[in-house]
């Protein structure tokens, strides 16, 4: 006899809705999530939809109907609570968009609680599109199966930061000095933490004088060579989760 099919499949589309979730609620999803359910993924009714709400958790829905404009599901099963993310905040100087849109998408992936971009004087950009970011971040966090969305700040001046920072530790990619080594530093420093990233033509030396001059603030070698922003970025966050975070 052949083995029953697992449900919901593991190939299931997965969506972040805006909706408080709850056992047997029928809900209607619409605009562009509809669009890649009915025309993308040719969803029909019967099949399965994995939703998170970024508060209950994840959950099975089946397909009730499927239209062009809209696709209502009812919700049938609580596969998984809200995920426990680790307190890791990545503050990570604006670049140029695509690279900054690495940087957002990897953060997420690589499981940071937040995001705070900064302007710093080397900053090829000031501004961020809010929109276009949280959209990169929702998508990145349906690829990876995460169920808990990065908080995501609005840009803010290296100097506004600095003055409203408390008493969480602060790590930074300090290339001028001899700063400790970033795996040595993430071990001997409890969580929560954050991660201070330069922009593509690093700190100036006033900055860099700033952030030394703050208490919170701990310099990091990120090895022997010179990173990009974005590499940078992505290579601190891991080697932290590595360490301190939930790759253990």
């Amino acid at each position: 006899m052949a083995a029953t099919p697992a449900w919901p499949p593991k190939s299931a589309p997965r969506l972040f809705v805006d909706a408080l979730l709850s056992q047997g609620m029928v809900h209607e999803i619409g605009g562009q999530q509809a669009h890649y359910l009915s025309r993308v993924m040719r969803v029909k009714p019967g099949d399965a939809v994995i939703l998170c709400d970024d508060r209950t958790g994840e959950w099975a829905a089946r397909v009730t109907e499927a239209g062009k404009r809209s696709v209502t599901v009812e919700l049938a099963e609580h596969l998984r609570p809200r995920e426990s993310v680790p307190p890791l905040t990545l503050c990570a100087a604006l670049l140029k968009k695509p690279r900054f849109d690495l940087v957002l998408e990897k953060a997420t992936e690589l499981g940071v609680a937040r995001i705070r971009p900064v302007i710093t004087r080397r900053c090829v950009a000031d501004a961020l599109n809010m929109d276009r970011a949280r959209q990169i971040v929702t998508e990145a966090a349906e690829q990876c199966a995460r169920t808990a969305l990065p908080a995501i700040d609005e840009p803010v001046t290296l100097d506004a930061m600095l003055r409203g920072w408390d008493e969480t530790a602060l790590f930074f990619a300090d290339e001028s000095r001899d700063a400790p080594p970033a795996a040595k530093a993430f071990a001997q420093v409890p969580p929560p933490a954050a991660m201070l990233i330069g922009p593509e033509g690093g700190f100036d030396e006033a900055e860099r004088e700033a952030v030394r001059a703050h208490s919170s603030a701990r310099p990091v070698a990120l090895g022997p060579r010179i990173l990009r922003g974005e590499t940078a970025a992505i290579a601190a966050i891991a080697l932290w989760m590595g360490i301190a975070g939930d790759w253990g």
